[in-house]
């Protein structure tokens, strides 16, 4: 197994003991800096002035005139042309909860200005998708015409139909999703910008309101972003988001009373347990003792995953990567440190460890573990490459992307077929270099193809890189120069 660690040499000579790092620390805030760029370059809709990654443009600037509204804007979730609501808020929900949780870190790495941005890039385009009553706009592009077209987002020439919940067609889902970052962005802007902070606190209840009257699962996207797990997932993230936002009694009851919960070992766009877990056990600690459930769910997470637990579950790759499957792999080697970063602070806040049968682990092995995961994709690995566009040791050149492929002064009469030609089918690398993106990673061998056709190890997703935002900013603090 790859170790990311300083071994202590006592050398017997005049020169008194020292430690030598096997492996030095990476430079986190550079990373950290990267991986919110990459973010800048998903935004659809009209692009700010001073718009970082040179080579994108404004796109899909009619978005929802079809259907009488305005949903210019948003994100584009990885590396084709739709804008999926459900990935969406969920990458902004975790962006805010780094923003929320380490805001002196991403302050001192001089970031958060720029996550705030990138937040309010996503609650933004949810306001205008939620703004009509019991209409919830939740797509953007049809998925199966999208994907049989090779073209920069700029000069796409797929159809662009919408996709809306309404009272006849519920998707609990991806509304208490939304009404999750919603709640946790209103935290983020508290402070900042109050009367923003109270529109946004506003959207998030009316959309948890429009989650609980109208149960039902959400299946529009499939096959794309199916919700597996169901709805009560997110229903208890949405509350506990929304009881940290405000400290109603109604929201507590519910997590209380009404919830589902359960001890599972992964955190992710479509299963958020753990995460509402975490949060909650923050409360706990905090003096709300009838929470205790929760944080022994929140243990019991920690034990699912972490080495040397006699109840880990989760298979580890030769080199020490958590692989859950294949396919954006790294989206739960990132959002499971993302978690064990913030629960170590909580434990060693709250001068408390995790127990796992006969094993006790304390806060600096579990963020020991966290820092593992991202060194990984940074480069401390086997193929000794790093996963990250644009940084560290021999970074990939052929993201599955479809803006980063295609040369930006590319012809316009090339049609669909003959874009995977030009620009999907070739050894070329990218014309457009995707800074920052932390691409989908290594199979359960370690092995990593940096192919552009190779879409499971190579294509992007902005929930990869938001889930990295808060571990990143605290490991710059900590192994940044003073």
């Amino acid at each position: 197994m790859a170790e990311y660690s300083c071994s202590l040499m006592v050398l017997l000579t005049l020169f008194s003991s020292f430690l030598v790092c096997i492996n030095a620390n990476f430079d986190y805030k550079d990373a950290l800096k990267k991986s919110i760029i990459f973010l800048e370059a998903q935004r659809s809709g009209k692009l700010p002035p001073h718009h970082r990654p040179p080579w994108r443009g404004d796109s899909a600037l009619d978005d929802g005139k079809a259907a009488g509204v305005d949903l210019a804007g948003g994100y584009y979730d990885a590396g084709d042309n739709v804008k999926y609501g459900f990935p969406m808020a969920f990458t902004v929900t975790t962006l805010a909860w780094a923003a929320y949780f380490y805001q002196p870190e991403l302050t001192a790495a001089g970031e958060i200005h720029n996550v705030r941005n990138a937040i309010r890039w996503g609650t933004d385009y949810f306001l205008k998708a939620s703004s009509l009553r019991n209409r919830f706009f939740v797509q953007v592009g049809d998925p199966v015409t999208d994907h049989k077209c090779w073209m920069r987002p700029e000069k796409m020439k797929s159809a662009r139909p919408v996709l809306e919940l309404n009272e006849k067609k519920p998707g609990t889902e991806i509304a208490a999703e939304t009404a999750a970052a919603l709640a946790a962005s209103a935290i983020v802007f508290r402070g900042v910008d109050q009367p923003y902070s109270q529109k946004l606190l506003n959207g998030a209840k009316k959309l948890f309101q429009f989650a609980q009257e109208h149960r039902g699962t959400f299946d529009g996207e499939c096959p794309f972003y199916c919700s597996f797990s169901g709805y009560r997932d997110e229903l208890l993230w949405g509350a506990t988001w929304l009881y940290i936002a405000t400290k109603r009694p109604i929201y507590l009851k519910f997590i209380q009373d009404e919830s589902t919960t359960a001890v599972v070992t992964e955190f992710s766009w479509d299963l958020k347990f753990a995460g509402a877990q975490i949060l909650l056990s923050q409360l706990y600690w905090e003096g709300q003792k009838d929470l205790q459930t929760f944080k022994q769910q929140a243990d019991g997470f920690v034990c699912n995953i972490l080495p040397g637990s006699p109840y880990r579950q989760v298979f580890m790759t030769p080199g020490g990567l958590i692989h859950l499957r294949d396919g954006a792999n790294s989206q739960y080697v990132t959002s499971t440190a993302f978690l064990f970063s913030v629960y170590s602070d909580l434990l060693a806040r709250h001068k408390m460890q995790v127990t796992c049968g006969d094993k006790r682990f304390t806060c600096v092995q579990i963020m020991d573990f966290a820092k593992k995961q991202m060194d990984y994709l940074l480069g401390n690995n086997p193929v000794k490459r790093s996963m990250m566009v644009g940084f560290g040791k021999d970074p990939p050149l052929h993201a599955h992307h479809r803006g980063a492929s295609v040369p930006v002064d590319a012809k316009d009469d090339v049609n669909c077929g003959m874009s995977f030609v030009y620009w999907y089918n070739t050894d070329k690398p990218n014309p457009n270099e995707l800074t920052g993106a932390i691409l989908g990673g290594p199979d359960r061998a370690d092995r990593f193809v940096d192919a552009r056709v190779n879409s499971s190890m190579t294509e992007p997703c902005t929930y990869i890189n938001s889930c990295a935002v808060g571990v990143l900013a605290k490991l710059a603090k900590q192994y940044g120069k003073p």
